[in-house]
């Protein structure tokens, strides 16, 4: 059976970065080795964010965006998908982490690729990916 960082498709050896991570939740993804950084400084391939408010996550999203890698993931809570829209990304995959903690994933879109999704609309794109 796979873990939920396979699922989520954390490889060997990815710069990560948490932020306000709870220690039951990184437990329960079963992290392989990663590099995990202390301070957001520099472009990750793995970036997760934990929050409960809307407006935590709205503060902080954009500020984690900025630090994702071209090919990186970036993982927040479920509760509001049109938020990686309005900041550019878009979304592709939502899992449970435990019985507590979801997490919904946001890329980088692909070049040429429309999005229409009835549930938000990209804003911009920021990248050529």
């Amino acid at each position: 059976m796979k873990t939920v960082a396979q699922k989520m498709g954390i490889k060997e050896d990815s710069k990560a970065y948490f932020e306000n991570a709870p220690s039951d939740a990184v437990d329960a993804i079963c992290l392989p080795n990663i590099e995990l950084a202390e301070s957001l400084i520099g472009a990750f391939d793995y970036i997760h964010l934990f929050v409960k408010l809307q407006s935590e996550q709205d503060i902080i999203f954009p500020k984690l965006k900025e630090h994702l890698s071209m090919n990186g993931m970036l993982w927040v809570l479920p509760k509001v998908i049109s938020i990686g829209y309005k900041f550019g990304l878009v979304e592709s995959t939502c899992l449970s982490i435990n019985s507590t903690w979801s997490a919904i994933k946001f890329t980088h879109p692909k070049k040429g690729k429309i999005y229409n999704n009835s549930h938000a609309k990209l804003q911009s794109r920021t990248t050529n990916r």
